[in-house]
């Protein structure tokens, strides 16, 4: 209960296991600047906030499972400033005068049941730089104030059956069907079908039940079959589970690994499909992996630069993988990896198995084809070596925001989810368009053996295991974005001593990189610090997520690309 807590400005119960209804008592907190209640199992109509203090500027209901339409009065809360509604089963229209508020800034419906037509005069408040409406039922025209090209604001709007853009759209027909099934209400449907006091015919009775009896009497014999069948087929010995699984992929997860969504395929059109390659092959483009042919070496094995016979640059990843998966179960990794496709992901072309390993050997030699990116890294281009093409803010931007998407695919395209990608800025690469292409990813589920760093005394630094997860890895690439590649030697120092330096600008100006500040907007640096912060909380269920993090780096996008003034005046 809420009922002692009346001066309290601040709720924040994300992430638990909440499953009955909204909570009660909130209304009776007349300070409440911020609630959020996201990532639960919270179900209902949403609530009526009328009650709720007027002073409220964050709601976050996102990621439960509130159904109904969402009520008029959300668009009452003048002061409200950012409000995520989805990941819910919302249904209806969408209250207009929610786009329209005074000091909206953020509105996030999307993966709801929204259904309906925007008005085409919807008016958009001043401050509003971020929507997205996406992934519902919404038909009709875009209004002008959600165009991406004239207004000044991120839009998403894909998933729906909008006209525009139309490729990434469903047919009218689909939302008018989908609408439509969510629209039935069973109470109605159950009075009318009293008042019509319909009697069913015993004839009509008597014809499902013999077309039942049929049914399981054709079932029982099919069984019968089936048993014969298998009987009189020889039993292949079981190996025990662990032959064909590892830590934590399951046979049965690798065999059955899926996309969540077609969406996770938008954008990977003309991505060479992954191929076997023979180890003559590999030989023949390395010239049997020559010396001068390699051009890289790490925890993750040696890396050698090749030319297949069709004159295709690649670049070999020659990994020692532990015998303790079976030939079966390492293809099924294999395979798993292979499905990875995003634009912004280094293409894997295809792998190797060789057997040029002796066969009393513990290991087997995988090496991976990738292709091959020749631009150079994200590390090289921002550590000011060369001043022609060291990277101004809007770049490091727009490259950040790649692989925060690439890196958001791994989480979430594909089930199980690929966690664990070692991020580092130097595995960043960069294409003759700059278009950034993450390396390296992934390989945890192929290499899971592979020897951990150790500290100066030789100890696996295990603590840092549970800190080191990709939000926090990619927490440093982000700070080195802002401060330089060389903060990563002396990274432990920074956060203890200099991050509290990021809080005004004059203190900035002792730490971020010169460039940056030569070029970027006030606040799209604000916003940037501020995720970076919480990409360091010691615990790791608490940091952002990364639709968190690829949210905040386009919203800095976009107030960078819409700053009057495009140089920081300290």
């Amino acid at each position: 209960t809420f009922t002692r807590l009346a001066s309290l400005q601040s709720v924040n119960l994300d992430g638990n296991f909440f499953n009955s209804s909204f909570p009660d008592g909130v209304d009776l907190l007349l300070s409440l600047t911020s609630l959020s209640l996201k990532d639960n199992s919270l179900s209902g109509q949403l609530p009526d906030v009328s009650n709720l203090p007027k002073s409220l500027i964050i709601l976050y209901l996102s990621n439960n499972l509130f159904s109904g339409q969402i009520p008029v009065t959300y668009g009452q809360l003048n002061n409200l400033q950012e409000v995520d509604l989805s990941f819910n089963s919302l249904s209806g229209v969408i209250p207009s005068s929610l786009f329209s508020l005074p000091y909206i800034t953020y509105l996030n419906v999307t993966s709801n049941k929204l259904t309906g037509q925007l008005p085409i005069r919807l008016e958009c408040g001043n401050k509003l730089a971020a929507v997205d409406i996406s992934l519902n039922w919404f038909t009709g025209a875009l209004p002008s104030c959600l165009s991406n090209e004239l207004s000044n604001r991120t839009v998403k709007y894909d998933g729906n059956c909008l006209m525009v853009d139309v490729k990434h759209q469903h047919s009218s027909s689909y939302c008018v069907e989908e609408a439509r099934g969510v629209e039935v209400d069973p109470k109605k449907f159950k009075d009318s079908g009293k008042r019509k006091n319909l009697v069913i015919p015993v004839g009509v009775i008597l014809v499902c039940v013999l077309v039942l009896v049929l049914l399981v009497f054709g079932f029982v014999v099919m069984r019968r079959k089936s048993c014969v069948r298998r009987l009189s087929e020889p039993k292949l010995p079981q190996k025990p589970v662990q032959d064909y699984s590892g830590t934590d992929y399951p046979s049965g997860l690798l065999t059955n690994a899926r996309f969540v969504s077609e969406a996770a395929k938008l954008g990977i059109e003309g991505i060479p499909e992954h191929r076997l390659f023979s180890f003559e092959e590999l030989k023949d483009a390395t010239n049997n992996f020559h010396s001068s042919t390699l051009i890289g070496e790490g925890s993750s094995g040696k890396v050698y630069k090749g030319k297949l016979a069709n004159g295709t640059d690649i670049a070999i990843r020659h990994l020692t993988v532990s015998k303790k998966y079976t030939i079966r179960n390492l293809k099924l990794r294999l395979d798993l990896l292979a499905r990875l496709r995003h634009p912004h992901l280094v293409c894997l072309l295809g792998h190797c198995i060789s057997n040029e390993a002796p066969n009393d050997s513990d290991s087997n030699k995988v090496y991976l084809v990738y292709e091959y990116v020749n631009n150079g890294n994200y590390n090289s281009l921002i550590a000011g070596n060369d001043p022609e093409n060291v990277l101004k803010w809007e770049d490091r931007l727009r490259i950040l925001t790649g692989v925060a998407k690439a890196v958001h695919f791994l989480h979430t395209g594909l089930i199980p989810g690929f966690f664990n990608n070692k991020l580092k800025a130097n595995n960043i690469l960069l294409n003759e368009n700059r278009m950034a292409k993450l390396s390296d990813y992934g390989l945890s589920i192929i290499a899971e053996d592979i020897k951990q760093d150790t500290n100066a005394e030789g100890v696996e630094s295990w603590q840092m295991k549970n800190l080191e997860d990709d939000v926090y890895n990619f927490g440093l690439i982000l700070l080195e974005s802002l401060v330089g590649p060389s903060v990563v030697s002396r990274k432990d120092e920074f956060l203890m001593n200099n991050m509290a330096q990021f809080g005004t600008e004059n203190e900035r100006r002792k730490v971020v990189d010169p460039i940056v500040l030569g070029s970027c907007s006030q606040e799209s640096l604000t916003v940037i610090i501020s995720i970076t912060k919480k990409c360091f909380v010691s615990d790791s269920w608490a940091r952002p997520s990364f639709e968190d993090v690829l949210w905040h780096l386009q919203y800095a996008a976009q107030v960078q690309a819409n700053a009057q003034r495009p140089a920081h005046n300290f």
